[in-house]
């Protein structure tokens, strides 16, 4: 005979109560049926489950050994179940997603909200919206990263959506702001402005600048909104993903070499329903957000490695 879970849920349901004439009213099965049924689980399992007297069933080693594992196997079933009623009905089940400034963000939401309900949440911090994943408040996180650095948080699964280069906003009526690309060096009179994070972008920046022979001068950390003011002002020059919008009165430029690059990656809660799709859905709104910069998608046609990640 072959161990079914009804089989687990009788042993648990002997042990909970007490005896077999409890467990036999709370299964809805007739104490004879449930005696002989028990009588087979342990010439299946090879001996003796509970040792029964006048004063009830309690687990001998060998019942304490099965009941144990029916704790863990009976629940993780049941979550199973619950999960996959969840994921076959779009209309109950959704995705609680975190991220920080991207251009990935929307089009996520707009390609799993035709599906499922969707809700979000930003942050500045990386590793905030990590540990929100590992602890369960968010089911999904679209950050990014500096280069080949590591993501801030091992304990959840994580795919890389895509690689785009670092470019630079300037004043439309900046000197340079019709170069085709730039030299980071030629930059190095302007003052700056990027928006805050918890990696180690800043330390990049300045190596990359320190390599091409300068010390940058004021670094504003500011919102976009702020950034994108002061570089349409002419106050500051603003590092950018290549996949930003660049709005009225900005030029957005390569910075020849690409000394600096961004990654994408999309962190997932372990058992995750869909979690495949989700990542297909991030790649598909990176290529998106490629295709609607010209600039970023003509650069491309020169530098294959970065991109959306196959």
């Amino acid at each position: 005979m072959d161990l079914e879970l009804r089989h687990l849920r009788i042993i648990r349901a002997i042990a909970d109560s007490g005896s077999v004439s409890k467990a036999s009213t709370q299964l809805g099965v007739a104490q004879p049926a449930l005696t002989a049924q028990l009588k087979r689980l342990e010439r299946a399992l090879g001996g003796t489950l509970f040792d029964r007297d006048r004063t009830g069933a309690r687990p001998t080693p060998l019942g304490e050994m099965v009941l144990a594992r029916a704790r863990v196997l009976l629940p993780a079933v049941k979550e199973l179940q619950d999960e996959a009623v969840r994921f076959a009905n779009s209309s109950q089940y959704g995705y609680r997603i975190g991220a920080t400034n991207g251009a990935i963000l929307g089009g996520l939401v707009d390609r799993l909200a035709a599906q499922r309900t969707v809700s979000t949440f930003t942050s500045w911090s990386s590793s905030e919206l990590a540990g929100m994943v590992e602890m369960g408040r968010l089911d999904l996180v679209l950050i990014g990263v500096c280069g080949d650095s590591r993501p801030p948080n091992d304990a959840i699964c994580w795919a890389t959506i895509g690689t785009d280069p670092v470019f630079v906003l300037l004043s439309a009526t900046h000197p340079l702001a019709k170069e085709k690309e730039l030299e980071l060096a030629e930059l190095a009179d302007e003052q700056w402005a990027v928006t805050p994070g918890d990696g180690c972008f800043a330390d990049c920046f300045a190596a990359s600048c320190a390599r091409s022979g300068f010390t940058p001068n004021t670094i504003y950390e500011a919102d976009v909104a702020t950034c994108t003011h002061l570089a349409q002002v002419g106050r500051a020059a603003v590092l950018c993903q290549a996949t930003h919008q660049a709005a009225p009165g900005l030029a957005m430029t390569p910075i020849a070499g690409a000394p600096l690059r961004w990654r994408h990656l999309l962190g997932v809660r372990p058992a995750t329903p869909g979690a495949a799709w989700v990542v297909d859905q991030a790649r598909q709104a990176h290529a998106d957000a490629v295709r609607r910069s010209p600039v970023y998608h003509d650069w491309l046609v020169r530098n294959p490695a970065f991109g959306t990640a196959p």
